[in-house]
């Protein structure tokens, strides 16, 4: 029997506002598309906030024995500036600032995005589809959407025309905006627009002669709209209909609202059962903004090289870290919170460390069954998690009860306290065993803070050849150090 014929998820469906318990379309199989990065730049730590969430979601759906069929994109055209229907393709201004071609942009920050996720441990998707290489499956659906009377085309470009579509459907339905108030709160449009409404949004764009990414159609020499692509890829690899549509909760409008229009308007269906929106990360109590200085890289996190921590974190730390927080809640990037999810992790790791060695007794003196489904139950209420967490430490302080003496377990109920422990915390919460006294990082850490103490008083007391000696001779065993107002900081080459 399949796990999770015993087992009942609740998702909170963002396009009914409730927790709705999931029921696959096809038993035992789940469609599962999430909007991917646009290669133009690093992936940003509230990019990674939201593949977490969904990596986690994936591997949960699998350990219960789902076949999945995970789709994430990758989107390497069409998408322009300030995610509008005018402006300069984010890609094509990259490669025209830089003088390179846009494949090299595209190749150079999906290497990056790859490399970035590998280091917090993502399960890889089942399919990574580019816009690229869906362009004809996006004209197709662009025919299918003017055919059916939802699009028009001006001057080679084709828009979606959202005033009709609503006389029959309803534009808004994902992010209850209602047309009649987009419609009072949108400036009326130049003479030089070619829209018959401020709402409608492009499908198609004629190419400007300085554009350099672009593709023939029946229509002009273009591209796709930025809305589009998701349509195409999700449709082609899932089907008109599948279980589960995820992305960052700024994407709930326009991007998955048009996405809902278009394959509405192609297929007369709902594409999707499932919506599901993950919440977004802010930094010191502040929206994360590389303007005011509020803003970390992930590398910056994993070298300790930002003023806003203390010292370098690993990966796997930095993903405990944001797990604590759930998906729909807003995880607010602090040091202070990234120490204490590092004392976390060890503790949970020299927990688990020592289960090899307990002592088994006759019976034990903690309902373990009881906690296994505890820790089910928390993930099947909307992938909750830190509840899950918060578990897994109860059963971390029953571990070093029996170590000391003060509880005991039988060996059936360790053999199966054992096999629950590790599948939630490695295999569905995706962490790494890692310890302190494998990696010597805290130990490293903590000689280079004394030699960083010793320096900040050598420099108080004006003695600026010991100051050098220690930042030179460091350096020579490739630990850098980094001064800011903020204070010492360090990194390892």
């Amino acid at each position: 029997m399949a796990l999770y014929q015993n087992q009942t998820i609740k998702i909170y469906n963002s396009l009914s506002g409730e927790k709705e318990e999931f029921i696959p379309i096809t038993e035992g199989y789940v469609g599962m598309y999430v909007c991917g990065p646009t290669v133009y730049s690093n992936v940003h730590l509230g990019n990674v906030r939201t593949f977490m969430s969904f990596d986690v979601i994936y591997r949960y759906l699998k350990h219960l024995d789902y076949k999945v069929r995970f789709v994430r994109n990758i989107t390497d055209a069409g998408h322009l500036e300030n995610d509008a229907d005018e402006g300069e393709d984010r890609i094509a201004k990259k490669a025209r600032l830089e003088a390179i071609e846009p494949m090299e942009v595209v190749q150079r920050y999906t290497v990056d995005f790859h490399n970035t996720l590998n280091k917090f441990n993502f399960l890889p998707p089942s399919i990574e589809p580019t816009a690229t290489g869906h362009i004809i499956e996006q004209i197709e659906i662009i025919k299918s959407i003017i055919d059916n009377g939802f699009a028009y085309e001006v001057n080679g470009s084709v828009y979606f025309d959202v005033h009709k579509y609503n006389e029959s459907k309803t534009y808004g339905i994902l992010s209850k905006r209602k047309l009649e108030d987009l419609i009072h709160n949108t400036r009326q449009l130049d003479g030089q627009s070619d829209k018959k409404n401020p709402q409608d949004f492009a499908l198609w764009k004629k190419a400007e002669p300085q554009h350099i990414m672009r593709w023939p159609s029946p229509w002009s020499d273009g591209f796709p709209g930025w809305h589009l692509e998701c349509t195409a890829m999700s449709t082609k690899y899932l089907g008109e209909k599948f279980d589960i549509h995820g992305g960052g909760m700024d994407l709930k409008f326009p991007h998955h609202e048009c996405e809902i229009a278009q394959a509405e308007a192609t297929n007369n269906e709902s594409p999707v059962n499932y919506w599901m929106h993950a919440n977004m990360l802010i930094m010191n109590g502040k929206k994360m903004a590389k303007s005011t200085g509020n803003f970390i890289l992930p590398n910056e996190i994993f070298s300790g090289n930002n003023p806003h921590i203390t010292k370098a974190y690993s990966p796997i730390v930095a993903r405990f870290f944001m797990l604590q927080a759930h998906y729909r809640s807003i995880l607010d990037f602090t040091n202070n919170g990234l120490l204490a999810s590092e004392k976390g992790f060890h503790r949970l790791m020299d927990a688990i460390n020592l289960l090899d060695g307990l002592k088994v007794s006759n019976d034990s003196s903690f309902d373990v069954s009881a906690w296994k489904q505890k820790c089910y139950g928390a993930m099947n209420d909307d992938f909750n998690t830190p509840i899950l967490i918060a578990t897994l430490f109860d059963a971390v302080k029953f571990i070093n009860q029996i170590n000391d003496g003060s509880a005991s377990i039988s060996k059936d109920d360790l053999e199966l306290l054992k096999r629950t422990i590790e599948a939630f915390t490695f295999d569905i919460l995706g962490l790494i065993n890692v310890s302190q006294d494998n990696t010597g990082t805290d130990k490293l850490s903590g000689a280079v803070e004394i030699l960083i103490n010793l320096r900040k008083e050598a420099r108080i007391n004006k003695d600026f050849a010991l100051s050098d000696k220690i930042r030179d001779e460091l350096a020579e065993v490739g630990i850098q150090l980094n001064d800011s107002r903020e204070g010492t900081t360090f990194t390892t080459n």
